[in-house]
């Protein structure tokens, strides 16, 4: 742990180099404009892959960047997020190599962890064509990733939270990304509510002002 306390103080020493101020002006208070939705894998900081400081992005992170309907945690961040915070995009990021999407394509058992990952297999019969014409194994764990992340964009624009508030006239833009390791790049997977139309009458859901865009996810300052 010394590293670590070694590593705080040359942080905090640098960044009061840079401006005496920053961590007076963070402790007043937040107003981020994004919510993160990504993977626990280490090789993916949020706010390092979308260029962002504190401040600008508030971020949950799960095994494979799951939105799950029971999961509290990620409601109550969710919750926070869009009607306290007042964020206006919400990105589910995932990231080819994901150990997660790879296991629940298996038929290995790990344990507690596969309750979770049923979340994904549950997504791979509706695929089953799709992922059978690609030959190449590494193909279909890249697809999978990229079908995992538009499923999980579908769960989030499925909440009563985000409803509520497109109902509420809020301006509130979901997106779906899947970020390559290997070259740094992300990847918009094209996620828009003409993907959703299928679930309109089933969940009551409200098709306007929700649109896929990843023009303004990393901040031009």
């Amino acid at each position: 742990m010394e590293k670590i306390f070694e590593n705080n103080r040359k942080w905090v020493a640098d960044k009061l180099v840079q401006d005496k101020d920053y961590f007076k002006r963070l402790a007043l208070g937040q107003k981020p404009r994004y919510l993160f939705i990504g993977c626990s894998d280490s090789r993916v900081p949020a706010n390092d892959v979308c260029g962002t400081g504190p401040g600008e992005m508030f971020v949950h992170r799960n095994i494979a960047n799951m939105v799950v309907n029971t999961d509290m945690n990620m409601l109550s961040v969710l919750q926070y997020a869009v009607e306290v915070l007042g964020v206006q995009d919400v990105i589910v990021c995932g990231h080819y190599g994901c150990g997660g999407v790879k296991a629940a394509m298996g038929d290995q058992q790990y344990g507690l962890i596969d309750n979770w990952l049923r979340n994904i297999k549950d997504i791979m019969p509706s695929h089953q064509e799709e992922l059978q014409n690609l030959q190449d194994e590494e193909a279909r764990w890249r697809r999978m990733v990229e079908l995992n992340v538009k499923e999980q964009v579908n769960n989030l624009y499925k909440t009563t939270i985000v409803q509520n508030a497109i109902k509420a006239g809020k301006t509130l833009k979901l997106h779906g990304l899947v970020y390559d390791i290997a070259n740094g790049i992300l990847k918009d997977i094209n996620w828009s509510t003409e993907d959703f139309k299928l679930y309109a009458e089933s969940y009551h859901l409200n098709m306007e002002n929700t649109t896929s865009q990843l023009t303004e996810v990393v901040p031009q300052e």
